[in-house]
């Protein structure tokens, strides 16, 4: 059987936090325009993937998390979160959020940081100390897990 890889889980959530906001929208908390704001906490999420991934890729190593690493990246976006991608995706889901306006959409957020959590985030963790030893008990000491 096929995993599903992280963004489709992205999709998924924005796709619930629209069904979300217009059939259960619970209270305004941002009106409009300051709603707008939105966008800074998306775009910085955008930025943040596209860093990461290409240190995925200048390192010559897998940016799947079911694959294994053959190297383990402590620089550039590396150096304040050891999950840089998932914490991208929190921030446009943030930022989407923020958009939108309603209470509603933060719901779905909770729940991705959960299953990111669970689903790839403790494995990855466990490959990555397994395959690095050392390595990666330095760099955990000294990175967070999200920010």
């Amino acid at each position: 059987m096929k995993k599903l890889m992280p963004p489709t889980y992205l999709w998924i959530s924005i796709g619930l936090m629209v069904l979300l906001h217009f059939l259960a929208p619970l209270n305004k908390i941002v009106p409009w325009p300051w709603s707008l704001l939105g966008i800074l906490p998306l775009a910085l999420g955008v930025v943040i993937n596209i860093l990461a991934d290409q240190a995925f890729h200048k390192a010559g190593t897998t940016v799947k998390p079911f694959q294994e690493s053959t190297s383990l990246i402590t620089n550039g976006v590396f150096t304040f979160s050891r999950n840089p991608m998932y914490l991208g995706f929190v921030l446009i889901l943030i930022g989407i959020a923020v958009w939108m306006g309603s209470l509603s959409p933060y719901f779905i957020i909770l729940l991705f940081v959960i299953a990111m959590d669970r689903i790839f985030i403790q494995d990855e963790q466990r490959m990555l100390s397994e395959k690095f030893g050392q390595s990666w008990s330095e760099y955990k000491r000294q990175v967070r897990r999200w920010i």
